[in-house]
């Protein structure tokens, strides 16, 4: 299989910026005023104490990171420990959450833009839409085209966007600190409500946290990532809170309270009393670019969300096709963009703060959970060059914290969440349980303990394992028997309702390192091959996921792709060099002395025509795999089927053919007992056939066909092509070999 290694190009400090530029001054910018009006002073203590509780989660996040360096972040770790019924929540839950956060960056970004633009209302068919969220709207469709289009200047400009609000920032911090008065900040808590605003704005501004797992992300590209991930974890999430809490203190002390409570672009308001047009300038300018770029960020992010979930099958890998001409997911972050415009125009700022904040919330708690479990499984791939400190105590305390905010967020807000997890479960159950393979760790262990704890636990374990739905892969290597072998696979996928699985394994010379090969070499060819395949498969109405493979191997790499690709059947086509050995130590026979744990069909293809197909029988497993194949061809080729019998007595023979046909419910097909010599009576009948299925009988197909000892000779002698099935099942490796 390709083994793709990314460069360690990343150093600490760019890990670090990636960090602080996910989360530094959205937050600052546009949540002051709505804060201070709820809590007064105390709203500092509340962007300190989400602070803590990110920090919490950040160090679950950090271990995680190292243990596990996969594109997804959250999303994958939830998956992989929890399994794919909550890797659902987490998915759902980080794409929609990134997409409540883009349009409340939008909305903020508008609230900016219309104190210097005099933009108008509009007014359609008697709905208001505020300049705001005009402004708002406009916004969010450059964004998405940008991320669209792929400007990859985007990118390069974080580290610049950073520097530039931490300096204005630090300048209006100065500012603010040499006209600080600390009786202004009394009392510190509200006289008129207690503390109890705390909590509550803790979560209204806890979407000012959601970006230091982004971090994860890129795991793979930090220099010595044991040390350099947490750092910048951590960092990011320490220094981002003690900016805020700085920041807001100061304004608060150097400026009436009233002036920023219930202002939506107080830093402004302030900034102009403090320092003057100039400072204000700064201040607009920077918050229409901390708006700008958390929001670019949030798309961004929720594209690498998309391929995740893809990649699980939680969701449609036909989210996941790049655009050829501008090498981005186009169709993900259209779906993605269609959805912050929706929620730019439905909800309030603060309604979108919220929403961001509590799916995010909902996340991190899962997110410690999935720590504890990795550690409680132990499994033998969990090696973290990062531990968590004070474990179990700080990803239970992470867990809990995390949780339990939801619960002073409104109440609408809280069933939007339970909304959110009940359509997560509900979209597993109904759509992904039958498509996604991967199993979580949590699933394992519990099954594996099944003995040890109660019946309703492992009951419950089993019932919520993926399912994967019917796999039929297909290995492509010669665009003449291509639409062939896709029109045959085709309709077993279809008969099954399940996913067509296209491998073109590009052979690569021992001397060849595949790093190198997959860097050098012009895939062209195998995209041609490829993009036939899916066409093909599109004019049939399958589902169809297609993947290149460089191997030193070719036949014997079928068989691995296969298992890794969880192929139920493998249709192969069989020609004269199909299945050569390539005089490896780990020959062809290496392969077929294993136990198959899926079903083989192998067509010798002389141009696919299912109207007639013969199918001999004498019984067995095989036999019954070559029905059901009838059977299929049947109901979507309109194939005409003959069963034949070669019987010593013909009376018998009948009476076996009969029960036979009708318990496999081919009882309508023509029904033919012949006497005398199978071969002669099967090259007999096919003369009138336009396919032949032969079953594998109790030789293994696979073997005789690697050996080249081959076959029946009555598969050289037909004119028709032939389909030879094999069905799975174990069988000794004196069986597989010598029959």
């Amino acid at each position: 299989m390709t083994d793709e290694e990314l460069a360690k190009d990343l150093g600490p400090l760019a890990a670090l910026t990636i960090g602080i530029g996910t989360m530094i001054g959205a937050g600052i910018f546009v949540l002051p005023g709505a804060a201070v009006q709820q809590a007064g002073p105390l709203s500092a203590a509340a962007f300190v104490l989400g602070g803590v509780i990110a920090l919490l989660t950040a160090m679950s996040a950090s271990e995680l990171g190292t243990a596990m360096p996969k594109s997804g972040g959250a999303y994958y770790y939830i998956n992989h420990a929890l399994g794919p019924l909550f890797g659902s929540v987490a998915g759902w839950g980080n794409w929609m959450g990134l997409a409540f956060a883009s349009a409340f960056y939008m909305t903020g970004f508008g609230q900016y833009v219309v104190t210097f633009l005099p933009i108008p209302s509009l007014v359609l068919g008697g709905v208001t839409v505020s300049a705001v969220k005009l402004v708002a709207l406009a916004g969010g469709l450059l964004f998405v085209f940008i991320n669209y289009v792929g400007a990859k200047e985007t990118g390069k400009l974080q580290n610049a966007i950073v520097l530039i609000l931490l300096a204005i920032l630090a300048v209006f911090t100065v500012f603010g600190l040499l006209n600080a008065d600390l009786a202004k900040l009394r009392p510190f808590v509200p006289p008129d409500k207690g503390v109890s605003p705390l909590l509550p704005v803790t979560g209204l501004i806890f979407v000012s946290y959601l970006g230091f797992v982004q971090i994860t992300s890129v795991a793979e590209e930090i220099k010595n990532p044991g040390k350099n991930l947490p750092r910048a974890v951590l960092g990011s999430v320490v220094i981002v809170t003690l900016v805020y809490a700085l920041v807001l203190l100061t304004v608060l002390a150097a400026v009436d309270n009233s002036l920023v409570a219930g202002n939506e672009t107080a830093v402004v308001d302030v900034a102009r009393l403090l320092i003057g047009p100039v400072g204000a300038g700064a201040m607009l300018f920077g918050g229409l670019l901390a708006t700008a770029s958390s929001a670019n960020a949030s798309i961004l992010a929720s594209s690498r969300i998309n391929f995740a979930m893809g990649r699980d099958r939680i969701v449609s890998t036909a989210l996941n096709e790049i655009h050829p001409r501008f090498g981005t997911p186009y169709r993900s972050i259209a779906i993605t963009g269609g959805f912050i415009l929706l929620f730019i125009l439905l909800a309030d700022v603060n309604t979108l703060a919220n929403a961001g904040s509590v799916l995010h919330l909902i996340i991190y708690g899962l997110l410690n959970v999935s720590l504890i479990v990795m550690r409680v499984s132990d499994p033998e791939d969990y090696q973290p060059d990062y531990r968590v400190p004070l474990y179990p105590f700080v990803p239970i305390l992470g867990a809990i914290t995390s949780f339990a905010l939801i619960a002073f967020f409104a109440n609408t807000i809280v069933l939007l969440a339970a909304g959110f997890v009940v359509f997560a479960m509900v979209w597993y159950a109904a759509y992904a349980r039958t498509k996604a393979t991967k199993q979580g760790i949590l699933g394992k262990y519990l099954l594996q303990q099944s003995e040890q704890l109660p019946d309703a636990a492992v009951s419950a374990a089993t019932s919520v394992q993926p399912d994967g739905g019917y796999r039929v892969m297909v290995p492509l290597s010669n665009p003449e028997s291509e639409r062939d072998l896709i029109s045959l696979a085709g309709a077993v996928t279809k008969a099954n309702d399940g996913t067509l699985v296209g491998v073109h394994i590009v052979k690569v010379p021992d001397q060849t390192a595949l790093e190198s090969a997959r860097e050098e070499y012009d895939f062209a060819e195998a995209d041609r091959l490829l993009e036939q395949a899916r066409v093909d498969a599109d004019e049939l109405g399958v589902d169809m996921e297609t993947h290149t493979v460089l191997s030193h191997r070719s036949f014997e790499e079928v068989f691995d792709a296969a298992e890794t690709y969880n192929a139920d059947l493998v249709v192969m086509g069989w020609g004269p060099d199909s299945h050569g050995s390539p005089g490896r130590a780990e020959s062809a026979y290496e392969e077929i002395t294993h136990a198959l744990p899926y079903d083989v069909l192998v067509l010798k293809d002389r141009g696919f025509d299912p109207s007639h197909v013969l199918v001999p029988t004498a019984g067995g497993p095989d036999s019954d795999l070559s029905a059901s194949i009838a059977s299929v061809l049947r109901e979507f080729c309109d194939a005409e089927i003959e069963l034949l019998h070669v019987a010593e007595d013909r009376d018998v023979g009948e009476r076996f053919l009969r029960e036979w046909a009708d318990e496999r419910g081919l009882g309508d097909a023509t029904l033919t007992v012949e006497t005398g010599d199978v071969e002669r009576a099967i090259e007999s009948h096919a003369t009138d056939a336009s396919l032949l299925v032969v079953g594998a009988t109790e030789r293994g197909l696979l073997s005789r066909l690697v050996s080249g000892t081959v076959v029946m000779d009555v598969v050289d002698d037909v004119e028709c092509s032939v389909l030879l099935a094999e069905r799975s099942r174990s069988r000794s490796i004196r069986e597989r070999l010598f029959g």
